[in-house]
């Protein structure tokens, strides 16, 4: 099958685009600078934890689906989505260096009436600027005129069964109408609602508070955990009882960190700091610090010393039921009781093996064994294979940070 779509890198973003496009029949090719990468796929492995399954690759691969390190295969295709990822730098702005080398690659061979579009999260202002600059110097192509141009915020719930692709609304903004009318048409292919925004810098806004939306709700209920320990108060039963209001409350649970690839981003370029989401990102940055001292503070009321403890950890991911640990709290969790002298354990079915400063951590084989052998145990993630209520049994000490054990079973966070 011929390609007729581009996706360029081949993380947790682009590959489930590709995925989707394949299975709509979209002749695919996927391309990506890292040859190992590029191996893996074509071996019908994935090279990303918790992105998608050895069965769902090799069903791309059996669609049609190329991957490829060849940036020639880019100037034979009449679409082309950028999913290059965007860290934050040490400011905590997002660096754009990858979504810059992905416009290069497809600028030297960027062909009229192409249609490029930009998932990666970035700045407000960044297809206009510095996407269409480099495609146009690269290429001697005009953005609007010679090819179309148009941002698409990714939207992804990875390990959902409820919000796949298809289901889930895509949010277009090109970069003029006729460039907004062709993004429609390629993802009306892949889902069964496009929005269309007034523009790109709408459209990049979008992800921004999105993004942000989800970190300043998790802090507020983050705050709320520490408030309510305080105050000897069921955080989990107000969330149940609150929930009930059939208007003006979403729920959010706390946790010990936020994971995942969507960072809050807290100042664009030169214009004023996002204050709120400052202050919810470092309310979030102290959630791993407040479980360690949650977790001396049980221990020395049980007549132990975090010194020389065993303390076991239970799901280091930074979802349940995915291999992806990406932004997990459970790396600076493990550091911090490291560094009160505890001896570190973990059990996760997901996770084979982990290294924290470069030293191997232990892996329990059997959880309730390593349960009942351990001075503490918490539950940083709740996986669905837990029997939570066999557990809270056998440990002899258990921190949950989840909510999920049995109510007086436990200590919640």
């Amino acid at each position: 099958m011929p390609a007729d779509l581009a996706v360029i890198g081949l993380g947790h973003h682009g590959l489930p685009l590709a995925q989707a496009a394949t299975a709509a029949g979209i002749g695919t090719v996927g391309y990506d600078t890292d040859p190992r990468s590029v191996a893996e796929l074509a071996a019908g492995r994935s090279p990303v934890d918790g992105s998608l399954t050895v069965p769902e690759i090799r069903r791309m691969l059996s669609g049609g689906f190329r991957p490829t390190a060849d940036p020639a295969e880019l100037g034979r295709v009449r679409t082309a989505v950028l999913c290059a990822p965007t860290p934050p730098g040490p400011d905590h702005a997002l660096d754009l260096t990858g979504v810059a080398d992905a416009a290069r690659a497809l600028a030297a061979r960027l062909r009229p009436h192409t249609t490029v579009l930009l998932e990666s999260p970035v700045p407000p202002g960044t297809t206009e600027g510095l996407l269409r600059e480099l495609l146009e110097a690269g290429s001697g192509l005009r953005a609007g005129r010679d090819f179309h141009l148009a941002y698409s915020p990714g939207r992804l719930d990875p390990g959902s069964r409820t919000h796949g692709f298809a289901g889930t609304p895509k949010v277009i903004g090109g970069l003029t109408p006729a460039c907004t009318e062709a993004a429609a048409a390629f993802y009306g292919r892949l889902t069964d609602k496009v929005v269309r925004a007034r523009g790109p810098r709408e459209a990049e806004t979008v992800k921004l508070l999105e993004t942000n939306f989800r970190h300043v709700n998790i802090a507020l209920v983050n705050e709320m955990a520490v408030l309510c320990h305080e105050l000897g108060v069921d955080l989990w039963d107000v969330i149940r009882c609150a929930e009930t209001k059939p208007f003006g409350f979403q729920a959010f649970r706390p946790g010990p960190g936020v994971g995942g690839h969507g960072v809050p981003v807290d100042t664009v370029g030169a214009h004023r700091p996002l204050r709120l989401v400052e202050l919810a990102g470092q309310v979030n940055e102290r959630m791993p610090q407040y479980v360690v001292q949650r977790a001396a503070t049980l221990l020395n009321e049980h007549g132990k010393s975090a010194r020389g403890a065993r303390v076991l950890l239970l799901g280091i991911t930074y979802k349940p039921d995915l291999p992806d640990r990406q932004g997990s709290p459970a790396d600076e969790i493990a550091r911090r009781l490291m560094d009160l002298g505890a001896t570190v354990s973990y059990h996760d079915p997901h996770v084979p093996d982990w290294r924290v400063r470069e030293l191997p951590v232990p892996r329990a084989d059997s959880l309730y064994e390593a349960a009942a052998h351990a001075d503490l145990t918490i539950l940083l993630q709740h996986h669905r294979t837990y029997d939570l209520q066999g557990l809270a049994v056998k440990a002899q000490l258990l921190l949950d940070t989840r909510g999920a054990t049995p109510g007086g079973a436990s200590h919640r966070l």
